[in-house]
């Protein structure tokens, strides 16, 4: 696979982050290094954003909240856009958190 594609691989689902990190993590160029850093803060997010958005629906009772779920599948949707277009623009409201994490990806 080319690094467009692990690129790509890297936002659907933390398994394809590991896949595409495994794979490419001796030929990985700027492109897949920055769609790398992206897709693991949009995990980490996820996971806190789901357990948070379930407590406050348990609290208030209010189901109508879940359909803010839908927002870390759009970040997904814009993250694998912006790679498929080979371009290393953050994703939109948590992107700029992470250009400058995860320093074992490089």
């Amino acid at each position: 696979m080319d690094n467009k594609t692990l690129s790509i691989v890297s936002y659907i689902t933390i398994i394809g982050w590991i896949i595409a990190f495994a794979i490419g993590k001796d030929k990985a160029d700027d492109l897949l290094k920055f769609h790398l850093k992206q897709a693991l803060g949009l995990a980490i997010f996820s996971i806190i954003y789901q357990f948070l958005l379930g407590i406050i629906i348990t609290i208030t009772g209010i189901t109508i909240l879940s359909i803010l779920g839908l927002v870390v599948l759009a970040l997904m949707i814009i993250g694998i856009i912006n790679a498929a277009n080979g371009v290393k623009k953050p994703l939109p409201i948590i992107g700029s958190m992470f250009e400058d994490k995860f320093a074992f990806i490089g």
